[in-house]
């Protein structure tokens, strides 16, 4: 039972608050996702792991922030050319492209709310993003290795 007045606001208050509910709740599903310990050279990393396809799709869509040493492993069952884009993502953020042995294939940054493919320039089964120039900040290009993957189902 609503106790607001049927008025166009009211109609905006109250989907307004169904939104923030959402929010909150896509926030919370994210939230039970596993973690794993990633390492890039001497670099620890907190990853979070998508590994189904409904994790993949959600990602780090309406994220606030993220550790600094934070990110998400995106694990998929067939090697292919993933690309990602940034729809409803507010983070900036850098995507390594790995092959199956840890090895980056390739980085690149991500704009905010945007739909620009980012693709592999191999097919992958893993893609790691972090906050964006964490990567170029620690000196990590194509060719150097992520390890602690965990094994692709």
């Amino acid at each position: 039972m609503s106790l607001l007045p049927k008025t166009p606001l009211s109609r905006c208050i109250r989907t307004a608050a169904a939104l923030a509910m959402l929010a909150a709740s896509q926030a919370q599903a994210q939230a039970a996702l596993p973690v794993v310990p990633l390492t890039a050279g001497m670099y620890a990393i907190q990853a979070e792991v998508a590994a189904t396809p409904a994790a993949r799709e959600q990602g780090l869509m309406y994220r606030k922030s993220m550790p600094a040493n934070g990110g998400m492993l995106f694990v998929f069952e067939q090697k292919a050319g993933h690309c990602f884009w940034m729809r409803n993502t507010e983070l900036p953020l850098s995507i390594a492209f790995l092959a199956d042995d840890g090895t980056i294939v390739n980085i690149e940054d991500m704009a905010p709310r945007t739909e620009n493919n980012h693709c592999p320039k191999a097919a992958i089964r893993y893609a790691l993003e972090m906050n964006q120039g964490w990567f170029a900040q620690k000196g990590i290009r194509a060719g150097a290795k992520i390890s602690g993957l965990p094994q692709a189902r």
